[in-house]
């Protein structure tokens, strides 16, 4: 079974990634802040990481920086509620979702992003 991360400090979206994710055969593991999350990163040993950008101790992309420092192969989906697309930064992440209550984009872009492993 794949483990997924997911970081993002809005609890709703938390709750919504692990149900839709655990229903798709999934490992869900959750963090609500960047200290959390680097925490898990290093225990759990996912297989794929869902990163928001915007959380209130860390940003998104120091966050990405600090995981692709200690496994550069790992998948990181950079998720958002804004589009920063433009934001060279993000470009390090392998995809870019922006967040929907259809979760459906993100769920392809896992698959396909697993399937290259």
């Amino acid at each position: 079974m794949k483990k997924i991360l997911v970081v993002d400090d809005d609890l709703h979206i938390q709750k919504l990634y692990k149900e839709e994710l655990e229903e798709e055969g999934y490992e869900v593991v959750v963090a609500g802040n960047g200290a959390e999350a680097m925490e898990l990163f290093v225990q759990e040993n996912p297989d794929i990481v869902t990163l928001d950008i915007l959380m209130p101790d860390v940003d998104g992309i120091k966050l990405l920086r600090q995981m692709k420092e200690k496994k550069p192969r790992l998948p990181v989906i950079m998720s958002t509620a804004y589009d920063y697309r433009d934001d060279f930064a993000v470009w390090a992440s392998e995809a870019y979702v922006v967040k929907s209550s259809d979760l459906d984009e993100l769920k392809k872009t896992i698959r396909a992003l697993l399937s290259k492993q």
